[in-house]
């Protein structure tokens, strides 16, 4: 991966930014000692939560209501 001195970095910005935007990648050093490593910007996958069992399960129509006895018992109300 190529190294690139920082001052040299700070002379040609504009041209390292866009070789990074077209997907070249590379380091940049202070004084032969690297720094930060420069690598294009890809946007995150964006995820539903919402919906993602659909069709995969279903919720019984007492769910509200499961067990309610067994946890009744358990806080001593019945």
């Amino acid at each position: 991966m190529e190294q690139i001195n920082i001052h040299e970095a700070k002379t040609q910005l504009s041209s390292l930014v866009a070789r990074a935007a077209k997907g070249e990648s590379f380091i940049i050093a202070k004084a032969g000692k690297p720094m930060v490593k420069v690598i294009p910007y890809s946007e995150p996958m964006k995820m539903s939560r919402t919906g993602f069992l659909k069709d995969k399960i279903t919720v019984p129509k007492d769910f509200d209501r499961m067990c309610e006895n067994e946890i009744a018992e358990l806080f001593g109300i019945k």
